[in-house]
């Protein structure tokens, strides 16, 4: 039976860690590494059954290739700092095993959101007989296997896509990031890019807005066009799309908290002096913030993400609205987490499943719409993120 090897020990590990771990006739053995082993090793103590737990730094390919000979998994899944992503990739080039991740590749020094650097990978991964699948987290993730299986069961041809985040969750602190803030900051105010006719349009960051009613009550909320990584991708493997867009819900208050800090430069990512050593003020204020895992207890209210896919069936025009609403609370219940990072998590763990059961094994670097979306959508209502169709839903999106 398959050995897996999960680096990252944040929210979504703990999450991945919970959930590989209920299915033991699929991983069979697990070990969970982070450049911190206390964070596994308090992780490991909270899972159903005994996992292994190690130490490595996932910037450094010889401790990494130590590492994965060591334990000698089938499949590494890749839920550290997207920064870490190539080294991690190299690594399973050079020990031969498979690699899953839930965000594309970032550098360190500039925001950059784009997938060539992991596609430049495809002949490597091809050649060695290993497979790379990138983003199977939510968003990425499942926006993008929801995008393939209502193009696949419902339309000929779609034309647009709306992606579509809601958070309706509240930790009670006055600023708080639901997952890594350095990551979620970067995201946030990065310039907008959306696809319309056959390119990329950038906008200024967070300068359209609309009001977004959430199905089930979950309520009204405000939501922001932003660019996010799957864009680059859908757009990619589905050309009749004319137009998509990824929508992200923020309330006002942390909408000011983000325009303060960025006033006075703590969002920065280049490195400053102060007091003769340098530092980068982002990272420094990550370390002021919230630990992101933490929010679980605190955490109360639901979200909802989806997407909205339009184009033609049969000649004729159609719209689908396909979503997950998820209880921050119940993800606390069942694996200490709050939902952001249960639905990332989730997915991480489903996609592993999927490559190692056989169902998804193709030799290359692969994005997971990529791939048959139905046995991954029956897992999502197998295991905790069930989901819901509505045809013609009665809306539209600016």
């Amino acid at each position: 039976m398959p050995r897996v090897l999960i680096i990252g020990a944040g929210g979504v590990g703990g999450v991945v860690a919970h959930k590989c771990a209920q299915l033991a006739d699929v991983f069979e053995h697990i070990t969970l590494a982070s450049r911190n082993e206390e964070k596994c090793k308090k992780i490991a103590a909270q899972v159903e059954r005994p996992i292994d737990t190690a130490q490595v730094d996932a910037d450094s390919v010889p401790e990494l290739v130590e590492l994965v000979s060591r334990v000698k998994p089938e499949l590494i899944i890749n839920v550290a700092l997207p920064y870490q992503d190539l080294s991690i990739m190299d690594a399973c080039l050079e020990t031969g095993v498979h690699y899953l991740d839930t965000a594309n590749y970032e550098p360190l020094d500039t925001a950059k959101f784009e997938y060539k650097w992991q596609w430049a990978y495809q002949e490597k991964f091809e050649r060695a007989g290993l497979m790379a699948l990138l983003g199977s987290g939510f968003d990425p993730g499942a926006t993008n296997v929801f995008t393939a299986y209502v193009a696949k069961h419902y339309f000929d041809e779609i034309h647009q896509l709306d992606i579509i985040d809601v958070n309706g969750g509240d930790h009670g602190y006055p600023f708080a990031t639901n997952f890594n803030p350095e990551i979620n900051i970067r995201e946030v105010t990065a310039e907008c890019r959306h696809w319309e006719n056959g390119a990329f349009i950038e906008t200024p960051a967070m300068s359209l807005k609309q009001s977004f009613t959430c199905p089930e009550n979950v309520g009204a909320y405000k939501i922001y066009r932003m660019y996010h990584e799957e864009l680059e991708s859908l757009t990619k493997h589905y050309p009749s799309l004319k137009k998509a867009q990824f929508w992200m819900s923020f309330g006002d208050s942390y909408l000011k908290h983000l325009e303060v800090l960025g006033n006075v430069g703590m969002t920065g990512i280049d490195a400053v002096e102060f007091n003769g050593q340098q530092i980068v003020p982002i990272q420094f204020l990550k370390h002021l913030l919230p630990d992101p895992s933490t929010l679980g207890p605190r955490t109360v209210g639901k979200t909802c993400i989806g997407c909205v896919v339009s184009g033609l069936k049969d000649g004729k025009p159609k719209s689908v609205y396909i979503y997950n609403i998820c209880d921050h609370q119940a993800c606390y219940k069942e694996v200490k987490s709050q939902a952001i990072s249960y639905t990332t998590g989730v997915p991480a763990m489903i996609g592993a499943k999927m490559m190692l059961e056989g169902k998804w094994m193709k030799a290359g670097v692969w994005n997971i719409e990529q791939m048959d979306p139905d046995p991954f959508m029956a897992d999502m209502n197998r295991y905790g993120l069930s989901w819901t169709v509505i045809e013609e839903p009665g809306f539209e999106l600016l």
